[in-house]
């Protein structure tokens, strides 16, 4: 292997010593220059693709975290942080945001937090939804377990890191379940979440055992058939006296008034029952 193909492995972007640990010469080292390798600082290099958030990492000994590492796990995050969120054990370098508790073992290769420092780390940083999104995705997709999560938070100061995590609704399927449940309980809307309904089949909310709420994503009725199904649903869902209300991602991101005001207008026609 040459250094460029190591390089790569290690995310575009190494120490010196990384090198002469992997058994490449100083020689080698000196001719990266020649094959259009960067070198950031004294002993940092990087190969010109090399994406920020790792070249910030190499460059102030640290790994890639919270936000910034959320993209590399598949973690749900609506919109990449403004600045570099780094973990380091180390108070020196600026201009990024410092994580200093390192609790396990990071990526074998590269330069990013371990994905359970990397959910811990948001939901001391990050405000609900984001990091209950993140946190959510990480168990769901990763495995990580809610009660490790629990045990390293255990000593939190922040009564609301602990809150949040013990608030987590692990029935969410996607970022914008997330944030629909996130609105919902910010605003005592009761709701139940992946229902089963008899003769419908699965719904994303049901609010007051009458209002079906759908968040359809954006491959919604990617077909014909995915489209005649859904109107099929729909209209079992009427049959069977339920309301329904479907939104897109953006409207409970951008307009969640408006998804507030139409839930709680279906249901104050709700007919009343009769006596």
């Amino acid at each position: 292997m040459d250094p460029l193909e190591y390089l790569t492995q290690l995310g575009g972007a190494a120490r010196t010593g990384q090198l002469l640990a992997a058994g490449f010469s100083r020689t080698d080292i000196a001719h990266l220059a020649d094959a259009g390798v960067r070198q950031l600082r004294r002993g940092v290099f990087a190969l010109p693709d090399c994406q920020p958030e790792f070249m910030a990492a190499v460059r102030h000994n640290a790994r890639v975290s919270c936000a910034s590492a959320a993209g590399h796990y598949g973690l749900w995050l609506r919109e990449p942080p403004a600045q570099h969120h780094l973990a380091c054990n180390h108070g020196h370098g600026a201009g990024f945001i410092r994580h200093r508790t390192v609790r396990f073992d990071g990526h074998p290769t590269l330069p990013l937090a371990a994905v359970e420092d990397v959910v811990l780390h948001a939901m001391s940083c990050l405000a609900p939804p984001a990091s209950t999104a993140i946190a959510t995705s990480a168990i769901r997709l990763h495995g990580v377990p809610l009660e490790l999560l629990k045990a390293q938070l255990t000593a939190d100061r922040s009564g609301q890191v602990r809150k949040a995590l013990h608030q987590l609704d692990l029935r969410a399927e996607s970022i914008v379940e997330v944030d629909a449940q996130h609105l919902f309980r910010a605003h005592r809307i009761g709701y139940d979440a992946q229902v089963f309904l008899s003769g419908i089949g699965r719904v994303d909310f049901l609010i007051e055992g009458f209002l079906i709420v759908e968040v359809d994503g954006f491959a919604f009725h990617s077909s014909r058939e995915a489209m005649r199904r859904d109107l099929g649903r729909n209209n079992a869902s009427t049959l069977n006296g339920f309301a329904v209300l479907r939104y897109m991602p953006e409207h409970i991101w951008f307009e969640p008034q408006r998804v507030l005001a139409e839930i709680r207008a279906v249901l104050d026609q709700r007919p009343q029952p009769r006596h």
